[in-house]
């Protein structure tokens, strides 16, 4: 009867976006990029009215720029609309995916959740021996001393490893910024915490990294009553996704994941 009588005040609406997967440019394999998550956020931000914008987050991070393209998006749209943003863990959050998370003005987890992770990390093979040993020539030509850096079929030069671990270094750098600029004062003083070190749901409180023990409904109850009604935002998945057909990625995507256990 209430929806039929407008001048009733309708009980609270959290408006809830799933942030869940590997983070990387493109739509493949269920990842999380800026363009595929903006139209969610902007619906999430601006039907409706909502209280209060929830992120649930499942995520082993991926790349840092598409990281902090959605982390600013997120940060543009609460401000414009005047809307507080909280952040939920569930299994993991961690490298870009906790990256996300410091979008939020508060940051709760699970007992059981992963949090951290904030480094840099870069990975990949070298196969100048496997492919000397089958006989086979590498030919490379470039019109740029430097087009061939990290080349996987070469030995591994420490110029370009050098150079490698200075771009890490500027990207480690935003992150810490990044960090801090949302955690503030809420962050301990530990050495290890821009390490590259992970930790579980309690211990991550303990540190800053989250604010509290606490579970999406419930919590969202709590704060803005019993009757808190929730409109959840998450990604259409296409058909051979739904089918567990897309192979695309799914190696890279194994390895975020297995870092942590999962």
């Amino acid at each position: 009867m209430r929806r039929f009588i407008p001048f009733l005040p309708k009980p609270p609406l959290v408006a809830v976006v799933r942030l869940q997967g590997a983070i990387a440019a493109g739509a493949r394999g269920g990842n999380l990029s800026d363009a595929n998550i903006a139209p969610l956020l902007e619906r999430a931000f601006r039907r409706g009215k909502p209280a209060a914008v929830a992120l649930a987050i499942n995520s082993p991070g991926g790349s840092p720029a598409q990281s902090s393209l959605i982390a600013a998006r997120v940060r543009r749209l609460a401000e414009d609309k005047g809307v507080p943003v909280h952040a939920f863990v569930e299994d993991v959050a961690a490298s870009g995916g906790y990256w996300l998370a410091c979008a939020a003005d508060h940051i709760w987890a699970d007992e059981n959740s992963i949090l951290g992770s904030i480094g840099v990390i870069s990975a990949s093979f070298g196969f100048q021996d496997f492919i000397a040993r089958h006989g086979v020539e590498r030919r490379i030509h470039t019109s740029g001393e430097d087009k061939s850096i990290l080349d996987p079929f070469r030995p591994e030069d420490p110029e370009d490893v050098e150079r490698l671990k200075a771009l890490q270094g500027v990207i480690h750098e935003s992150f810490i910024a990044h960090v801090r600029a949302r955690r503030g004062s809420r962050l301990a003083d530990d050495a290890d915490l821009f390490t590259g070190q992970f930790w579980a749901g309690r211990r991550s409180v303990e540190l800053g990294l989250a604010d509290g023990i606490a579970h999406l409904v419930p919590k969202m109850k709590e704060m803005f009553g019993p009757k808190t009604r929730f409109a959840v935002y998450g990604p259409r998945r296409g058909l051979f996704e739904r089918l567990g057909m897309t192979m695309l990625g799914a190696v890279e995507n194994r390895a975020l994941w297995a870092r942590y256990g999962l």
